[in-house]
């Protein structure tokens, strides 16, 4: 049905209905099945195959006042000859769709799912859609699928025609249809400017996991540390973080990123929630018993559908033996899922140089990742490269480490990407082929010298050599919205999502770009589901408080604000909120403790001085920004609370020192 629809006896359609074109009075080719969520792309759907003769019926144009809901949609799905699914996350979770589906099925009816996003399918849904056409949209674009779903209606409408001759009003179905396929090359050009605002909103809605999860997905858990003291922790993670950039390079393998599947970290999950919640068929589990310079390490492969267990084994080996060990577990799994190993996708060189130096960067990385010590972190790295001068993970670590810091604020930006800027280029030296040392060399000469096309070169090296990894993928979208290029944003950070489902920072990126992009309902879904990760995730009860404040609602956005756990953040929001509240005297404490506490983010107190109104401040904490390079002054640029200021000759001249387009 086109609207969500109400329970049985319910008889009035819902109020907010798009108005579409005249229902049709006879028997329909297409039933159109959505939640109410989309009901405009469902609109716009049947709007196009209706301009061509092709009859839909659509809850809750098509019902009659008066009738049962339930009543007349049984009706239309039997007198149709197909059912037209508008699939996505919503249409996933309401049960009158899954109920609509399973009727057309048990009915024999041909199923169409029109796919408009990448959401996980339920079990009930994937049973039911096991023998449906797919047409992806946000693959084809919505012109070249709206084609190919007039062809695909036809073919149904044919096949109906040759099983029983009699035809419809207006002349024969398949003819029509066909001359509507052929009409909707042109008409799908139209539809698709009216529909790419809905899509770029629509993304938004859920998690962009695989729409189903392909028999080739796997995640590595974290290992157990079975060490006597309890002391390896770090070094069962790295264990597992090892074997997991081994499998990445298996081309025909989909491996979940590591921030997902270490949100299982120390919990006792059933393993069928995890691999739904990651999208994961096979799970990697296992367990690292250090004792002196020897390992134990325990490892199986767990098909996430029935639990059972595909592949198993443990090993006994030195220390200095670890990254053979890593290779040999890596190729065994893959080659258990019966996949191709090619020479180089599992192999590492063979000894350790150091064991010491090896120790040493796994502690800087759990050093970092844990209670983000970056001194100690850093200390590590360095000391592990010493040990060994050729040990690229160490510098790659080291360069990421500062790239961080420059962009949390956590150290003085010069700083810190000139640290970068020396790690990257060491790893570089190092191994020419380092991703990470091409995306860090990227991200400073974006967010430290805005020299874009240089950022361009070294993100394309960085996606050539990993196109897959979750993190890379994440900050060239972060570089494609400081360009205003949202659509591009939005399938990068799309692409990092579908490997690492539950990263919170990736949805809290999505949910920016889509609040730029001007879908506050949309951005507002991103940053819940961050938050649904990661409860204390800094700075999203910040954003939810812009869209807040934009709606309006400027009490409800200092109750949001109470429960931010950034100090910085709380007090941007709350000198804004107060601000919109008519609460001056407490926006200026608020503003007054941002100044004091956070010197590092000057943007963050441009952008109250715009929201307030006061230009001239807001363009002297702005130039403050830009001598600083605070990071944030490039991801603000083009907030909504920054547009006042857009008509000042002050805003061109900054654009400019951005090397920014107009």
């Amino acid at each position: 049905m086109s609207a969500e629809a109400p329970e049985s006896g319910e008889s009035q359609p819902p109020t907010d209905s798009p108005a579409v074109v005249q229902a049709p009075k006879a028997s329909s080719d297409v039933f159109v099945s959505c939640a109410s969520q989309d009901a405009a792309v469902a609109a716009a759907l049947v709007e196009a195959l209706e301009r061509h003769g092709v009859a839909c019926w659509l809850a809750p144009r098509d019902v009659t006042p008066g009738a049962q809901y339930a009543d007349a949609i049984v009706r239309a799905i039997i007198e149709a000859k197909t059912l037209v699914l508008v699939l996505s996350a919503s249409a996933i979770a309401s049960s009158h769709v899954g109920r609509e589906v399973e009727r057309a099925a048990s009915k024999h009816k041909q199923i169409i799912a029109f796919r408009i996003d990448a959401a996980l399918l339920s079990p009930a849904l994937e049973y039911f859609l096991g023998e449906s056409q797919w047409i992806d949209v946000p693959v084809l674009g919505m012109s070249a699928a709206l084609t190919k779903l007039a062809g695909a209606v036809g073919q149904a409408s044919a096949t109906a025609a040759h099983e029983s001759p009699a035809t419809h009003r207006g002349g024969s179905t398949p003819k029509r249809v066909a001359i509507a396929a052929a009409i909707l090359v042109c008409v799908g050009a139209a539809v698709a400017l009216g529909m790419h605002f809905w899509l770029l909103n629509h993304r938004a809605a859920q998690p962009a996991a695989a729409a189903a999860i392909t028999d080739k997905s796997i995640a590595v858990l974290p290992f157990l540390d079975l060490s006597e003291k309890k002391d390896q922790e770090y070094f069962a993670d790295g264990m597992a973080e090892e074997i997991l950039n081994l499998l990445v390079k298996i081309p025909e393998l989909k491996v979940i990123g590591r921030t997902s599947s270490f949100q299982f970290k120390g919990k006792a999950d059933d393993l069928r929630k995890i691999g739904t919640s990651l999208g994961a068929a096979y799970i990697v589990e296992g367990s690292v018993r250090r004792y002196g310079d020897h390992v134990r390490v325990t490892a199986q492969l767990i098909d996430t559908h029935t639990a059972a267990h595909r592949w198993a084994e443990s090993y006994d080996r030195d220390l200095g033996d670890v990254l053979v060990l890593q290779s040999q577990i890596a190729t065994s799994i893959a080659r258990a899922l019966q996949l191709a190993v090619g020479a180089d996708d599992t192999r590492r060189s063979g000894m350790l140089h150091s064991t010491e130096a090896y120790t040493l960067y796994l502690r800087g990385r759990s050093a970092y990742d844990g209670p983000r010590d970056i001194p100690e972190a850093q200390s590590d790295y360095e000391q592990a490269l010493a040990l060994d001068p050729s040990f690229v993970r160490a510098a790659e670590a080291l360069a990421w480490m500062y790239a961080y810091a420059a962009l949390t604020q956590e150290m003085q930006s010069s700083i810190a990407w000139q640290h970068a800027k020396d790690a990257a280029e060491m790893a570089l030296r190092i191994d020419g082929d380092s991703a990470p040392g091409h995306a860090v060399l990227g991200l400073m000469h974006a967010e430290y010298e805005y020299d874009w096309d240089a950022a361009d070169t070294e993100f394309s090296k960085a996606l050539s050599l990993n196109p897959r990894d979750p993190m890379t993928l994440d900050f060239a979208a972060r570089l494609a919205c400081h360009r205003g290029r949202y659509e591009d944003a939005l399938r990068r950070i799309d692409a990092s999502l579908a490997v690492d489902p539950l990263n919170p920072r990736a949805h809290r990126r999505k949910g920016f770009i889509l609040y730029l992009a001007g879908d506050d309902s949309g951005a507002e879904r991103e940053f819940r589901r961050s938050l649904e990760i990661i409860p204390t995730f800094d700075w999203d009860h910040v954003d939810l408080a812009w869209i807040l404040v934009a709606r309006g609602e400027f009490q409800a956005a200092v109750n949001e604000l109470k429960a931010e756990p950034a100090p910085a953040g709380r007090d941007h929001g709350l000198a804004i909120a107060y601000h919109a509240l008519g609460r001056n005297a407490e926006s200026d404490a608020a503003l007054a403790r941002l100044k004091e506490e956070f010197p590092n983010g000057p943007t963050q107190v441009a952008l109250v001085y715009a929201y307030r109104g006061e230009q001239d401040q807001a363009f002297e904490w702005l130039e403050k920004a830009y001598t600083q390079r605070d990071p944030d002054l490039l991801l603000w640029f083009n907030h909504p609370f920054l547009r006042s200021l857009r008509g000042d000759p002050r805003y061109k001249a900054l654009l400019h020192k951005l090397k920014l387009p107009e």
